[in-house]
């Protein structure tokens, strides 16, 4: 059996500030102001309103948050005192990195982790309560844990949320084109992200959303496509016309499996994954350092029609 156990990574190696959050202009158009849809608005946009939408993912997109995931899910196994054959539950840095490029959703991962990893169900306050006898016991544990563990992230946010570098400013121009739909999909839960949202990107940014949907609005999490399938229905928009950014290999699976193009900006846990021979239209380490602006996404769209590439020249 696999015992994977806690990484000496302390949370005081974490960024303690975080950006600040500048103020953003309304889109002037000539025509009245139109405000952005809050997170919570399950309205459409209007049949032709935009042209092309920027969606974005959020964990590991707008903010590195993957440590603080696993950090969260962690200390809520130990809050349980969850066991294994006596062994405690704790995830690596290496173990984690894995579920990430293999499961979405907060609860998939550990079904996963406890179905095809362990191949067992842990008992819980030290041994005292047993482990799940049946899908209905086992569903309770891992709502339970979820519960905690959404709390305990929220907290790590707060205290340690950074924006990835360039991600604001290209959200900003986008906003900035009233031709271009921004949205947010992430299969995490509504509390946690939620939580990034305002933290990261503050009220008014977050409110000049056009479209958020996240992992509670969907039946399926990523890599499969619904949930960016259900973006492009609410904007009224071809799929074809959206550009997704995903650090991710079952995010991109997902954007592709849409049929969107994908940009991905990997981090260190998802470097070694092979983007390309997954259809990636490009990957970049991050915004900012590899020179990743609106218009080298949208320009050849525009220029030159939708089967053009993005980010020549730029792309690793």
């Amino acid at each position: 059996m696999l015992l994977y156990h806690l990484s000496t990574v302390l949370l005081a190696t974490c960024a303690a500030a975080f950006s600040p959050v500048l103020p953003l202009s309304t889109r002037s158009t000539g025509q009245a102001f139109i405000s952005k849809l809050s997170p919570s608005t399950n309205l459409s946009a209007k049949p032709g309103e935009f042209e092309y939408a920027l969606i974005f993912d959020c964990d590991g997109v707008i903010i590195e948050t993957e440590e603080l995931h696993r950090l969260a899910y962690n200390a809520a196994f130990k809050a349980a005192d969850l066991q294994i054959d006596g062994n405690p539950v704790e995830w690596s840095v290496e173990y984690y990195d894995v579920l990430v490029n293999t499961v979405g959703g907060g609860k998939g991962k550990m079904f996963y982790h406890f179905r095809n990893t362990t191949g067992a169900f842990p008992t819980s306050e030290g041994g005292s309560k047993p482990a799940p006898q049946t899908p209905d016991e086992e569903q309770a544990l891992i709502d339970s844990l979820q519960d905690n563990k959404t709390e305990l992230y929220k907290d790590l946010i707060e205290e340690k949320a950074v924006p990835r570098p360039g991600i604001i400013g290209l959200m900003d121009s986008a906003i900035a084109d009233p031709k271009v739909a921004v949205g947010v999909c992430s299969a995490s839960t509504k509390a946690a992200v939620t939580k990034v949202l305002d933290v990261t990107l503050g009220e008014e940014r977050r409110n000049k959303l056009d479209v958020c949907i996240l992992g509670d609005d969907v039946s399926r999490l990523k890599p499969d496509p619904l949930i960016y399938s259900t973006a492009a229905e609410r904007l009224q928009i071809d799929p074809n016309r959206c550009v997704v950014v995903e650090d991710s290999l079952i995010g991109l699976k997902a954007a592709k499996g849409a049929g969107m193009k994908c940009l991905i900006t990997y981090t260190k846990g998802t470097a070694k994954e092979d983007f390309y021979a997954n259809g990636a239209d490009a990957k970049v380490p991050e915004i900012t350092s590899s020179g990743v602006t609106f218009e080298g996404i949208f320009g050849p769209l525009r220029e030159n029609g939708l089967e053009s590439n993005i980010l020549d020249g730029i792309k690793d």
